[in-house]
């Protein structure tokens, strides 16, 4: 094969690819003042989202999917989002203390 017809199979083979999708992005919730905040997260599968205890109160970040466990002040807990949807979540101590994390696939 010439070297022309394989730069042309290689041109080729580029514009059949889909663009890349975005590297994975790192979210940072923080738990002040007995509240999630921000209270609604708006993700990508596999973004991470931190959890960040500011209260000088123990909170979770508990959901079906995933449980920090206690986090004292200034201790962090995390999660990585997965498939595309809502999931609800709130503090195990705490149970007027809620969030929601949506999970929306990239385009």
């Amino acid at each position: 094969m010439t070297w022309r017809l394989a730069f042309a199979a290689g041109l080729l083979a580029l514009s059949q690819c889909r663009p890349a999708a975005p590297p994975p992005r790192r979210h940072l919730v923080e738990i002040r003042q007995m509240a999630f905040v921000p209270e609604v997260l708006t993700v990508a599968p596999g973004d991470t989202v931190v959890w960040v205890n500011r209260d000088f109160l123990s909170h979770t970040s508990t959901s079906a999917s995933w449980d920090t466990k206690p986090l004292l002040e200034g201790k962090t807990g995390s999660t990585v989002a997965g498939a595309a949807g809502e999931v609800s979540y709130h503090c195990q101590f705490h149970p007027t203390m809620v969030g929601r994390m949506i999970v929306v696939q990239a385009k």
